[in-house]
């Protein structure tokens, strides 16, 4: 039973392995297209508008244009052509955040859409990374299974054969006659009373 569970498992990884490995080449493919594809003109102005508002050299920029147009209407020098309390200005910041939010919000969104199709990539690759790895340690557990397979039957073997060539050797030594076997004592005592007869 639980070799038959480890089999369907080992199925099963085997097939999700495919699949990822199938799903990583259309994944490529799909992101050679899409940077082959040339962005249209709403996704280059909106990106070039979030690029462009989002940098030190707009915030200097327009800080100093907003402080010219204060001071020169303050001061007057030239002309007063909007007095405090500055509503041009403000209709003009009004009007520039009112455009700018949504081109931001599109550069966003594309943004977002490339960081949510690199990061499912990216967790693909994570899987399938995880399932080589185990793959290559069940593959190592079986050549190591296999080698303690065949020491052990080497070791079996071996100990197997000293056993026969102890029991041959003890066979050999068994079946030859001694040579160094002592006189019978029945002869000495048969000479013995024709000593004494005599």
């Amino acid at each position: 039973m639980v070799r038959e569970l480890k089999t369907e498992l080992h199925e099963a990884e085997h097939r999700l392995l495919e699949e990822l490995r199938g799903f990583r080449k259309t994944l490529r493919t799909q992101q050679a297209d899409a940077s082959a594809e040339r962005l249209t003109l709403g996704q280059t102005v909106a990106d070039f508008v979030a690029a462009t508002m989002g940098s030190w050299r707009f915030i200097i920029i327009q800080s100093a244009i907003l402080f010219a147009w204060i001071v020169l209407n303050v001061t007057a020098f030239i002309q007063r052509w909007d007095p405090y309390p500055f509503i041009l200005l403000n209709l003009a910041l009004s009007f520039q955040a009112a455009y700018a939010a949504p081109f931001i919000m599109m550069s966003q969104n594309r943004q977002q859409d490339i960081d949510r199709k690199k990061a499912e990539g990216d967790y693909n690759v994570n899987i399938k990374a995880e399932l080589e790895i185990e793959l290559l340690h069940q593959k190592i557990d079986e050549l190591r299974a296999k080698e303690m397979l065949a020491l052990t039957q080497a070791i079996t073997d071996l100990t197997q054969h000293v056993r026969n060539e102890k029991l041959a050797v003890a066979a050999v030594t068994g079946a030859l006659p001694s040579q160094d076997t002592p006189a019978k004592p029945t002869a000495r005592r048969s000479i013995a009373p024709r000593i004494k007869a005599k």
